[in-house]
């Protein structure tokens, strides 16, 4: 068995899940800019129970991809440093607000936090985008799998776009969670009109940054990506049809599927690299000259095949429990 291949599809699940959880997690926090206090209350209502266990993917994927590929972690994090740096702080803010913003009644004080929950919303998702983006176009990474550039090479008009794309599908998603979690219907049919222009520019941005990536990046060397991605943008745009016939459900589950869809076409069109150079391909970081012993990977598949469906069982739980819609009067 090829461990490096199966440690490169699980850090594919767990970025999946991550990207489909703090997707729409991300999405609200977004969405509750320029709404009134009880509006934003129940709209961070959705998500409190939940967003703890959904950042856990995250942590879980950078652990994977520190134990299994030390190398791409440390490439990656010496290329991103300034940007993760940023993130962090972003995230930081945003779980401070999470507990805080409740702790007092004064309406100034909430509308502060909630300030920085949607900073610490907003930005993440635009990194994450970038840094996405950065993986699939190249690096100036040398032979010796070093960063050999500096914080503005990571951006460019390309993967200023990536952001933008990842902000408005994390933005389209949480409109889409909210439609089977709020019970208000006054604010379900505001969310209904709005989502109509807000699916159809991120759609229109998905697709602008799909045709970009077939002239930036080598996706159209694997035929198999550029599927995947156009099939994504197919589902991405049934999901903003059933968000105008009203279909709440079926309008989340479009866009999940979508993000995994987009999730894998990344992974797809990069395989068998996890960070391209842009100085020589010979030099890109892989699954093979990245990855960490052969014990090593044969210890952390035991441990996998043991925790992860404890942790599935644990966010099955954890959704199941809070599926309740929120009223206003909670």
């Amino acid at each position: 068995m090829d461990l490096n291949l199966v440690w490169f599809v699980l850090i594919i699940v767990l970025f999946t899940g991550f990207f489909i959880l703090e997707g729409f997690d991300y999405g609200v926090g977004m969405l509750i800019l320029g709404r009134h206090e009880s509006e934003r209350t129940q709209f961070i209502r959705t998500i409190g129970p939940v967003w703890h266990g959904n950042s856990v993917w995250m942590i879980t994927a950078g652990g994977a991809a520190f134990a299994a590929f030390p190398h791409f972690y440390a490439t990656l994090f010496s290329a991103a440093y300034m940007a993760l740096f940023l993130m962090l702080i972003a995230l930081i803010l945003r779980g401070v607000a999470f507990e805080l913003r409740g702790k007092f009644g004064g309406s100034d004080w909430k509308l502060l936090w909630d300030g920085a929950i949607v900073f610490g919303s907003l930005l993440p998702a635009f990194l994450w985008g970038v840094a996405i983006s950065n993986l699939l176009r190249g690096l100036p990474i040398d032979a010796q799998m070093h960063y050999a550039g500096n914080f503005f090479n990571l951006l460019s008009p390309y993967t200023i776009l990536g952001g933008l794309t990842f902000v408005l599908l994390f933005a389209f998603h949480g409109l889409t969670f909210l439609t089977i979690k709020l019970a208000d219907e006054r604010l379900l049919l505001d969310l209904k009109r709005k989502g109509k222009c807000l699916g159809f520019i991120a759609w229109l941005v998905y697709v602008l940054f799909i045709v970009a990536s077939m002239y930036e990046t080598d996706v159209l060397s694997k035929s198999v990506g550029v599927i995947i991605f156009a099939a994504a943008a197919g589902v991405f745009s049934a999901g903003w049809d059933f968000v105008r016939e009203g279909r709440q459900k079926s309008s989340f589950v479009a866009t999940t599927v979508s993000i995994a869809m987009t999730t894998v076409a990344f992974f797809v069109a990069l395989f068998p690299r996890l960070m391209v150079s842009s100085l020589a391909p010979e030099w890109s970081v892989t699954i093979y000259n990245a990855a960490s012993t052969p014990d090593t990977l044969f210890i952390m598949t035991i441990a996998a095949v043991i925790l992860v469906p404890i942790v599935l069982c644990y966010q099955y739980w954890t959704y199941k429990t809070f599926s309740d819609r929120i009223k206003p009067a909670d």
